[in-house]
């Protein structure tokens, strides 16, 4: 995989210059660790549509009156203002060996772009996750705040609002939902970014 080369041409070169032997496996360690980490899409939470909070609706049709109106205002004046916390889930399987510790790495950057039916929407900047050299799975959380008509003009009201609520009613889930990120790690000798963009779905990990 030409992004797996290009990281490692990038780390064994910072290897090289290193003095110490625990300076050299603590790199090495690293290295495994960046290779296997592993990005997915997971669950939608506190969906707001038009300032109303959708996220424990079974049914568009459970909408009030009132609440209703206040969304379809908000669409009657040229917006469609929506707001809601996408889980992002990271994973380091790289546990060790007999021999190697599994080791903790920090995204120190992640450049997100945030794709809905795979049209482009917004996008922002991550940093400070850390993710255990254990195994486990972390979860860390992107706000996304985004007027879903300036990206859906075709979309009528009704269209509209199906989509937030396919995303973020009771049953809704991240599946029509991606994110490409540019990812920039805390390494023991220097930061490394991966050479390529990475894509991120909640259908399975990636890397």
């Amino acid at each position: 995989m030409r992004s797996t080369k290009a990281i490692i041409i990038a780390i064994v070169t910072g290897i090289i210059i290193l003095p110490g032997c625990q300076t050299i496996r603590d790199a090495a360690n690293a290295l495994n660790s960046l290779k296997q980490l592993q990005f997915k899409l997971g669950d939608v939470h506190n969906f707001q549509a038009g300032g109303i909070d959708i996220s424990k609706l079974s049914s568009p049709s459970n909408l009030s009156v009132i609440d209703g109106l206040k969304v379809l205002n908000a669409y009657n004046s040229k917006k469609f203002p929506v707001s809601f916390a996408l889980d992002v889930l990271t994973k380091n399987p790289n546990t060790g060996t007999s021999t190697n510790e599994g080791t903790d790495l920090i995204i120190k950057r992640l450049e997100w772009n945030l794709y809905i039916d795979d049209k482009m929407t917004i996008n922002g900047v991550a940093s400070g996750w850390k993710i255990p050299g254990t195994g486990e799975t972390v979860t860390n959380q992107l706000i996304m705040n985004l007027d879903l008509l300036q990206f859906f003009a075709d979309k009528g009201y009704d269209d509209l609002f199906n989509l937030a609520f396919a995303i973020g009613g009771v049953s809704g889930s991240s599946s029509r939902l991606k994110l490409t990120a540019r990812v920039t790690v805390d390494m023991p000798f220097r930061d490394v970014t991966y050479p390529d963009e990475l894509t991120i779905v909640n259908a399975s990990f990636t890397n």
